[in-house]
């Protein structure tokens, strides 16, 4: 790769697409059966927490954005009384993760959705994204949005236009990846 205009060699282009819904769903996808799940809103998540699960889901995606904040940075928005964020769990271990920001009484922004990779593959991301959904109407805006890219997995633009979204805008960015020494800053903090 070369290195972008004032960028390093490492950076990646992408493509962000920006996703509106209006109204929410008629029916949201049924709960998985003969698996064992729960989805648990946290209460100020602990920030080493968050951080590992960000890292988790996010590492093959580039989630680098909230890896980067310092403790301070990332306990000011976390620890908002109006933060949702919520834990999904399969057998006991962590293995999803959502995060909604209500920009209330105008929009719920579904900042974070995804799986830990050993709960892909498992049936439970349309429900796991129903799930969000719900929990997005459920804080009463007139709009619910979402982001994603062209690093995010394959089926996450597909699939959030099943169940509702309708993409609004793209724009390109530019994501420069977490070195090894930065990420196990921040995992480890």
């Amino acid at each position: 790769m070369t290195p972008t205009q004032n960028g390093r060699a490492d950076d990646i282009g992408v493509t962000v697409t920006f996703l509106e819904m209006h109204a929410p769903p008629s029916h949201y996808p049924p709960a998985p059966y003969n698996r064992q799940i729960a989805l648990l809103r946290t209460k100020d998540i602990p920030l080493h927490f968050y951080r590992y699960m960000m890292d988790r889901v996010g590492r093959k995606w580039h989630w680098v954005k909230a890896l980067r904040l310092d403790d301070e940075e990332l306990s000011a928005g976390l620890h908002r009384e109006d933060r949702d964020i919520r834990i999904l769990y399969l057998d006991g271990a962590p293995a999803g993760i959502f995060d909604i920001k209500p920009n209330l009484p105008d929009e719920a922004e579904l900042v974070y959705f995804g799986l830990v990779d050993h709960a892909t593959g498992q049936g439970l991301g349309r429900w796991f994204l129903g799930s969000a959904i719900s929990a997005c109407w459920s804080h009463g805006p007139k709009r619910v949005t979402v982001q994603t890219c062209t690093l995010d997995h394959p089926a996450a633009l597909p699939l959030y236009q099943k169940l509702g979204f309708v993409p609004v805008a793209q724009k390109k960015e530019i994501i420069r990846p977490l070195t090894f020494a930065e990420r196990a800053d921040s995992v480890m903090r």
